[in-house]
């Protein structure tokens, strides 16, 4: 049985990908990131909260070739995995799990690089940021990566419906601890296909 919020996000993904606020055609900022960390084509990259996302395309076209993606939506995924593998014929790694109660990302083995481009802010309540921030800690490699983009501190208070917890640096840091080190953050302005504007925070940190 789906839950609720798995309704929600099924839902939300029986559009076309152009239509969803989110939509980014070229995810130029996050891939900057992605290549400061100067990893291998192939390190181990799982982007969570990943729906439909371009990144994945712009991820196999850069040359890496080590990808998962995860989501609670089945929809999203098997929308995602379709498309990657008639224009890749690449066989996506497609997660289906809940960040914040996994049951399966926890068994795979660490990854070299973690993406969250915009799914950490919808964990509200302190149990579910610790549940999300004991995953990262546990499945990143030691020298491995964390990138997340979220909305800003001045950022949006609601997407698609839901309330949101807007984060700056410092408190990713401090959510993180000691053992990440900050290697590079920035702010930035995503206008979305409506035309609306949203601040977002980007960082990319580093595990000792």
């Amino acid at each position: 049985m789906a839950t609720p919020l798995q309704t929600h996000w099924n839902t939300a993904y029986n559009k076309d990908d152009t239509e969803l606020g989110w939509f980014e055609a070229n995810p130029e900022q996050t891939m900057k990131l992605v290549h400061e960390t100067n990893l291998n084509k192939q390190a181990r990259i799982l982007n969570v909260g990943s729906g439909t996302t371009t990144l994945i395309d712009t991820l196999l076209n850069a040359g890496y070739t080590n990808l998962i993606a995860n989501d609670l939506s089945a929809v999203a995924l098997q929308k995602l995995q379709k498309r990657i593998k008639a224009s890749h014929n690449y066989n996506l790694n497609c997660v289906e799990d809940d960040l914040t109660n996994p049951q399966k990302l926890q068994h795979l083995e660490t990854v070299d690089l973690w993406i969250d481009r915009a799914v950490l802010h919808f964990f509200l309540t302190e149990k579910e940021q610790e549940a999300y921030f004991n995953l990262v800690r546990r499945m990143v490699s030691k020298n491995g990566f964390v990138l997340i983009a979220v909305f800003a501190t001045n950022g949006a208070e609601k997407c698609c419906g839901l309330n949101l917890k807007r984060y700056d640096t410092a408190m990713l840091q401090t959510k993180l601890g000691p053992n990440f080190k900050l290697i590079s953050s920035f702010n930035y302005t995503f206008i979305n296909p409506f035309g609306g504007k949203r601040p977002y925070i980007y960082t990319l940190f580093q595990k000792h």
